[in-house]
This record gives structure tokens, C-alpha cells and sequence, in this order.
């Protein structure tokens, strides 16, 4: 079938067979991949998209477009755009759900009970029982002597390994604050059991507690020197010096496991092991010969440091192999941001919260605008507005479907003569969160924010955008630091977006 992955991994040849064949088909693409959708507008982003392309797409229903990161096409699609999408997906990585027991025979995932599961939600106790499951099935298979979970956070992982499987385990994050919570978890997690022990009148019964380490993971030395904490007997120098924030150990005074010949056997384990520290766990499994295995589940490949492109004193978590290498290409951080996007995420969205997204992302590129033309200096920065989109669109989704009587908002231009110009749109809010079509009128007025003497619910669906516009507007520019101008015109602005930016007046 069109589309279908013929590419493999079981050989280093055939694996470098697949990457060249991405490599290959993304360089001409390499305008699309180094854009950003906030920049969409400043850098007329569409003028380098094939027109007919353009022209297809912008009539095309959203739900088809929802599709096309999961490489679905339509037929009245033009060739060349069928072809793009149907060989992008007969390269993406398979992601089919494995078989988790025939991998791994005898595989038994046993249920987290609720003293273990106390601070997950379910996705994150679904995760945990699974990678626990296998991570223990992987260091039975060995023969480990300990677990180093890395990035351990809150120790979910950590302490699922301890008390419920039994195993000695190594817990290490960069956070102070996790490794007190991860303890505290732990102490709690053990009178529990402790309980349970003096009811059935049982003194035979073991605690393996987690041991935690707060330290930065920046090196492939340092976490092989992590890896040489023994679970079981930790003294008070190797924890003083792993007890330092963002400071590596001193390897003088602290010995690492991988630099002493004996036959201690290390299992390496990640729950969303973040950015470089995968690529550091997989380079320590190559290079340290205790560890024996590594069982992890990587993310935020946004965060991935890269040759050439980041400053960094450590190892470059991209690229990792000869290969690649020699392949000689270069992401860049919209690529990674890009390899953050989920296929199936947007696949799930119905009709209305893909609309909102798509919304939402005009809404900031629209935004981008005003920086550009009215504080230029701001853009040298890379702005972050935060969350204030997802603010909004909440506030959307919760609108009250009774008549609201609004009060006319006068003039298109931001006023700046208020101090309290920044309108709060905190997504906690329950008053504007329930009444979101009322507070944007409201703080409209207030602040000198304007809709041409056209109240939302009574004008036109574009008005509507428009006020959405500015409530977006202002609070970006509150959340930046940033002064309102007197002159800052949105109404200009806001005709050269919409008709890009509002997928409700498609054609």
C-alpha cells in the first residue's frame, strides 16, 4: 500500500539506509521544517508553499486537516501533494502498540495500589505500571544489582521498583525539590507497609527504600560515576556531593562503579527521561560496561542540544551516531519543536477544538506582528507568551449560551494611559472563565480596547475575532513587560491576518 513503511532497523546498514532516505527527502523542505507558525504572517510563510497546494488546502474541511500528520490524503488532492504526504509517512517510524508479552515472556504487570499511586493521575499510573513491569522483568533477566532511575521527578518509578518488586534503586533528578518529595513519598509509603507488617505479625519483610541523588546530569562521566552509589551503603561524602544543585561530582574524591573491575550489574531506567539525558543514558549503556541494560522512554526532543547550533559545554545529544554524521544535517530548534507534535493528538481533535488550535495559533502569529512592527526590539529575544492561548480558549469553550448585554468598546487603537491596562486572564478564574464573551467586553472598555462601536454578540463573526484579537493582544504585551502604545493600530493589523486566520469563513 501507498504510504506503508518498507524501511527497517535490523541492521546498521539498513538503518542508515532509512536515515539517507530522510535526509534525502527533507532538504528541499528545509524552509518548511526552519519556520515557525508564529512567524506565518511577518514572513508571509504561505508565498513559499506550492500555490496549488495553497489553494487546495485553504478550502479543504478541518477535519481533513487534522489527517494529514497521520498521512491521510484525499483524492481530489493535487499529485504532487499526495505524493509529499504518502512518503513522508512511508518514513515516519512504525507505532504500532508491540506485544509486550511476547517480547518479554513471562511478563506479569501487577496493578499499583493506592499508597503507591497517591499523586498520579491514571495516565501517569498506567505508564508506571507498565515500564515498572518491564523494568523489573529486565533487571530479573540479568541478574541486577541495582536500578538508576534517571530523571526519577517525584520518584513514582523509583519507589514502584522498591516496594512493590523489591529491587535496590538509585533515584537521581536535578530538582532539590523532587528528591525531598521522593523521600518524604517513601517514608510515608514505608509505615504503610511497616503497618501492614506488625498486623500479619510478619518480621521477615525488607524495605528497599530509593536512594536519592540531586545532581544535573551533564556528562556521560558523571552519570557513570551516579552509577557507582551503592543503594545500600551511601556515605555521607559521595551524598554531600551530589546534594549541590547544577554541579558536577568531584571525581577525585568520588569513585564510579564503571572505572573498577568488578562484576556489579546496573540497569539504566527513564520515564520521560527529558531531552539530552536520554542520549546520555544510551551513551553511558555503550561506554560503561556495568550497565547491562537500559529500559527508557525518552521526550521534549525540542530540548535536544545540537552541533554547531547550541552553546553548550557537555555532549550534544544530536546527532548521536556516525551516521548520522556523516549525513551532515542540521535540525534546528523549530525541527525539534516540530518532533514534539503529535500525529495522533491532533487525529483525536473533533471538528471545534481543531478550529480553536488552529485559532489560537493565528491568534499568536497575528500577535507576532504587532511586535514586529511596533517593538522590533522585543523580537531579537525569541518572545514567550506563555500559556495565555490555552487561557483563552477555555474561557471559549465555557462561553454562557444566555444573551449578554455588553457595553459598546470605542476607537481601534490600544490606550495606554491606564495603568491597570494588562487584563488578567488567569484560566482559574472561575467569574471569567464561565462568562469568557462578557469579560473580553467588559475589560475591553475599561482598558481602551476597541471594536468600532460593534458589541461581540451583536456584530459580525469577524468583530468577534477581532475582540478576541485584542483581549490576546493586550495580554501578551502585559505578559511581556511590555507599555501599550497609543498608536498601536490592531484593526490594520487584524484585516491583513484574518483572511488566513479565521477558519470559520473558509470558502
Amino acid at each position: 500500500m501507498a504510504g506503508t513503511c518498507t524501511y527497517s532497523c535490523d541492521t546498521a546498514t539498513q538503518t542508515l539506509r532509512w536515515i539517507n532516505a530522510i535526509v534525502d527527502f527533507l532538504r528541499p523542505y528545509a524552509f518548511l521544517m526552519n519556520a515557525h507558525v508564529v512567524n506565518f504572517f511577518t514572513d508571509k510563510l504561505w508565498e513559499a508553499v506550492d500555490k496549488e497546494w495553497m489553494d487546495c488546502l485553504r478550502k479543504e474541511p478541518v477535519e481533513n486537516l487534522l489527517l494529514i500528520p497521520s498521512g491521510v490524503v484525499q483524492d481530489h488532492w493535487p499529485a504532487s501533494l499526495k505524493d509529499f504526504v504518502l512518503t513522508l509517512r512511508s518514513l515516519v517510524f512504525p507505532r504500532e502498540q508491540v506485544d509486550l508479552k511476547r517480547v518479554l515472556p513471562g511478563l506479569h504487570v501487577i496493578s499499583v495500589n493506592s499508597v503507591l499511586a497517591q499523586g498520579m493521575n491514571m495516565k501517569k499510573k498506567h505508564e508506571v505500571e507498565v515500564l515498572s513491569a518491564v523494568v523489573s522483568s529486565v533487571a530479573d533477566s540479568i541478574r541486577a544489582y541495582t536500578i538508576v532511575d534517571v530523571g526519577a521527578g517525584q520518584g513514582y518509578l523509583a519507589q514502584v521498583l522498591s516496594f512493590q518488586y523489591k529491587h535496590p534503586v538509585v533515584a537521581i533528578d536535578a530538582c532539590s525539590h523532587h528528591g525531598r518529595i521522593t523521600d518524604a513519598r517513601a517514608e510515608r509509603i514505608k509505615k504503610h507497609y511497616a503497618a501492614q507488617m506488625r498486623k500479619s505479625e510478619s518480621g521477615n519483610w525488607r524495605f528497599n527504600v530509593p536512594k536519592t541523588i540531586t545532581c544535573r546530569v551533564m556528562s556521560i562521566d558523571m552519570l557513570k560515576a551516579l552509577t557507582g552509589v551503592s543503594p545500600h551503603k551511601v556515605d555521607s561524602e559521595q551524598l554531600r556531593l551530589f546534594k549541590k544543585d547544577h554541579t558536577e561530582p568531584d571525581g577525585e574524591k568520588l569513585d564510579s562503579s564503571c572505572n573498577v573491575d568488578n562484576d556489579i550489574s546496573l540497569v539504566l531506567a527513564g520515564l520521560h527521561a527529558c531531552g539530552d539525558l536520554s542520549a546520555t543514558m544510551l551513551k553511558t549503556f555503550v561506554d560503561c560496561k556495568e550497565v547491562k541494560a537500559i529500559v527508557s522512554i525518552g521526550c521534549c526532543y525540542n530540548l535536544l542540544s545540537e552541533e554547531g547550533m547550541d552553546n553548550t559545554e557537555s555532549q550534544c545529544g544530536y546527532p548521536m551516531s556516525s551516521g548520522v554524521k556523516s549525513a551532515g544535517f542540521s535540525l534546528g530548534k523549530s525541527s525539534r519543536d516540530l518532533a514534539c507534535q503529535s500525529a495522533e493528538r491532533w487525529r483525536s481533535l473533533e471538528k471545534d477544538a481543531g478550529l480553536h488550535n488552529f485559532e489560537l495559533h493565528s491568534l499568536r502569529a497575528a500577535f507576532q506582528m504587532v511586535l514586529y512592527k511596533y517593538y522590533p526590539e522585543v523580537m531579537i529575544t525569541s518572545p514567550c507568551i506563555g500559556r495565555q492561548g490555552k487561557a483563552l480558549r477555555r474561557r471559549q469553550q465555557r462561553k454562557v449560551e444566555s444573551p449578554l448585554h455588553h457595553k459598546p468598546i470605542t476607537g481601534p487603537y490600544l490606550n495606554s494611559n491606564r495603568k491597570e491596562s494588562c487584563p488578567n486572564i488567569d484560566p482559574t478564574d472561575p467569574e471569567t472563565d464561565e462568562n469568557f464573551g462578557l469579560a473580553i467586553d467588559t475589560d475591553a472598555s475599561s482598558h481602551g480596547i476597541s471594536s468600532s462601536k460593534i458589541t461581540r454578540c451583536e456584530g459580525p463573526k469577524s468583530v468577534e475575532s477581532y475582540a478576541l484579537f485584542e483581549k490576546y493582544s493586550q495580554s501578551g504585551l502585559c505578559r511581556l513587560g511590555l507599555k501599550a502604545l497609543t498608536y498601536i493600530n490592531l484593526h490594520d493589523i487584524w484585516n491583513e491576518a484574518e483572511p488566513f486566520a479565521n477558519p470559520l469563513h473558509r470558502t
